[in-house]
């Protein structure tokens, strides 16, 4: 089958400024993709670009093997596929239930009202007016109104701002649900913690084009980055008395950090000679840099000043 998305070469400018210089993904069917990046750095534009709510000057774009640039095709689109914006303009004097009744109407074949409301974990608030909703409740709101129309590729920028972390956990297994059930994701987040629990592969954006892909696991070469040994020294010792070969640093509430390409090595060394010793590495533990780090080593390398960011209001 061919890629649910295909980006080649995306270019746009807002008058002579470069918002989008050359960008090139794919997005596979039934993955979640998560497109990562700084306010200005050209994420919002390609987003809306993919969505059919913006022009593109040159590139390829191939959406659910339509060209969302493509007036003829325009409505096709609309059809298949589901938005979560970080701003949706909805009736405020409208219930839960009439709102999201209103959209399936829009849609040849929506899924069903009650399950929406059920997925998105709505139920008893189906005869609240929206303008009544919590800020998490109209987040969930948001979802429901992506997902009525039943998409095959559904786009989520921010999905679960203003949600609490039992709210958050919900909304990221419907998430999960949807890409197994074959629904395609294209996800937008700040959050590396949401990107890393939900994202197949994703992608950095930054001043304009793409700087890293890969999958949360090897993004940046997360995979293969030296290990960071961290415990407290051991009383009466000095770093000088580990095993290990570089010079270990040392805070100065006592905790060592010992930097290794062979951490199981550098690991087994450390633990037979505090067992030797008869004493205990407190607070042992190893880490990788994080997808954060990953993220904020890439995008403060290439940060320029910040650009125009069109409204991601929904037209």
């Amino acid at each position: 089958m061919t890629d649910a998305v295909v980006v080649e070469g995306l270019h746009k400018r807002y008058g002579t400024v470069p918002a989008v210089r050359g960008v090139s993904f794919t997005v596979e069917h039934g993955e979640i993709f998560a497109l990562l990046g700084r306010n200005g750095a050209g994420k919002t534009t390609t987003m809306e670009i993919l969505e059919g709510f913006r022009g593109r000057d040159s590139g390829r774009v191939d959406v659910l093997g339509l060209d969302p640039g493509e007036k003829a095709t325009e409505r096709t689109l609309r059809e298949r596929i589901g938005l979560v914006l970080q701003d949706i303009a909805v009736e405020p004097y409208l219930t839960v239930r009439e709102t999201i009744a209103r959209n399936a109407g829009y849609y040849p074949a929506p899924r069903d009202i009650d399950e929406v409301i059920g997925l998105v974990d709505l139920a008893g608030l189906e005869k609240k007016k929206v303008r009544t909703l919590s800020g998490g409740q109209k987040r969930r709101l948001d979802l429901a109104l992506g997902l009525i129309g039943n998409p095959s590729l559904l786009f989520l920028d921010e999905p679960t701002t203003g949600f609490d972390p039992n709210a958050r956990r919900g909304a990221w297994q419907v998430i999960r649900d949807l890409r197994d059930a074959g629904t395609t994701i294209l996800l937008t987040t700040h959050s590396m913690e949401e990107a890393q629990e939900l994202a197949d592969r994703l992608a950095v954006i930054a001043d304009g084009r793409i700087v890293a892909e890969g999958t949360p696991a090897t993004l940046g070469g997360r995979d293969s980055a030296r290990a960071l040994i961290r415990f407290a020294l051991p009383p009466a010792t000095t770093v000088a008395d580990l095993p290990v070969a570089a010079t270990p640093c040392q805070d100065q509430d006592g905790l060592v950090t010992v930097e290794s390409a062979e951490p199981t090595v550098t690991l087994h060394r450390l633990t037979d000679w505090a067992l030797r010793r008869n004493t205990v590495l407190a607070g042992l533990r190893i880490d990788r840099p994080s997808l954060e780090d990953v993220y904020l080593r890439l995008t403060d390398h290439h940060h320029d000043a910040p650009k125009h960011t069109p409204d991601r209001s929904t037209p």
